[in-house]
């Protein structure tokens, strides 16, 4: 049986609980400050205190409270040799993350960061398309991702939550890592980054709730990125030109297109399972699918699509655009 415990029991938190709790053969352990969940569910054991917690053997631990309290709580379950798997983003500083990787590769630990987009079927279909060079070499890039902070949770108080505060890792840069991820998924390393970013609206909070950035890639990728806590309705969009023709994908029309040089004309490009990202039905299954993968990785001890390594560098790409 596989011991999951779950550090923090907010949204995500409670998300991958009940993810969890659907797979066969896994007993969930909760790390919660609050002290008013023991009989919520008789299949979780809760605890607010992580050393009974640890005292239950657990297996994997998941990451899920605060940003900036990631790397604290991450270290204590790699010293005791737990495989983990870390909300995004990994933190809001690179403090204690150098020493997180050298226990981990210490004690040979399977990790995978929570970046469930890379488990949604449109951006795995570009991902897979750029890999069998279907437009030719890469020029440019244009990503957007904006949505109104508030509408998020509806019944909660979006300026309490953590996206919202700097002391506790928010800001859209860092929660919305989603996109600086995918694009390092696609494209590797960045050389270059200019951004403006800030506080802009009238929203409750300390922290930017808008970046634009140009960035510039180690293979002379271009690439605009558009992120924002403001924008309503919530709107996705990614394309890509290449020299033999271009790739777009927006959460509008859900469909992956590419445009095909040689008769002048958009192609749809069929995509099994697919579903629109205002289904909220239907995109919990990248969460399942995220987390599955993991458990296949912990129980084969192979490397995840998105080991620690890459939380890293996705994180000093992400610190690079807010200091810039």
């Amino acid at each position: 049986m596989i011991k999951a415990l779950v550090i923090g029991y907010g949204s995500i938190g409670k998300r991958h609980v009940k993810n969890l709790l659907t797979l066969s053969n896994i007993q969930v352990i909760v790390y919660t400050k609050r002290k008013d969940l023991e009989k919520e569910n008789k299949k979780i054991i809760f605890y607010n205190n992580l050393q009974k917690c640890l005292k239950e053997k657990p297996t994997i631990g998941i990451v899920a409270n605060e940003t900036s309290n990631h790397i604290k709580v991450a270290t204590i379950l790699a010293q005791n040799g737990i495989d983990i798997f870390l909300e995004k983003p990994l933190s809001d500083s690179i403090k204690g993350v150098n020493n997180l990787l050298k226990i981990v590769e210490k004690k040979n630990l399977i990790t995978q960061m929570g970046c469930n987009f890379r488990f949604y079927p449109p951006i795995m279909k570009i991902k897979k398309y750029i890999e069998e060079n279907r437009i030719g070499r890469i020029i440019s890039v244009q990503v957007e991702n904006g949505s109104y902070l508030p509408d998020w949770h509806p019944n909660e108080d979006y300026s309490e939550g953590y996206a919202a505060k700097q002391k506790l890792g928010g800001g859209v840069i860092l929660t919305q890592i989603h996109e600086i991820d995918y694009l390092y998924w696609f494209f590797g390393k960045i050389d270059y980054i200019s951004s403006i970013s800030g506080k802009y609206s009238d929203l409750k909070l300390d922290v930017e709730d808008i970046s634009v950035s140009i960035l510039k890639f180690k293979n002379k990728i271009i690439g605009e990125l558009h992120i924002d806590f403001l924008q309503r309705p919530q709107f996705k969009r990614c394309k890509i030109r290449g020299t033999k023709g271009s790739i777009e994908w927006n959460s509008d029309e859900n469909n992956v297109k590419k445009f095909n040089i040689k008769n002048q004309q958009w192609e749809i490009i069929p995509i099994k399972n697919n579903y629109k990202l205002s289904s909220k039905e239907k995109i919990n299954s990248m969460y399942v699918e995220e987390i599955k993968h993991f458990i296949k990785c912990v129980k084969s001890r192979t490397k995840t699509i998105n080991p620690l390594i890459q939380g890293i560098e996705t994180l000093k790409i992400a610190l690079r655009v807010k200091k810039s």
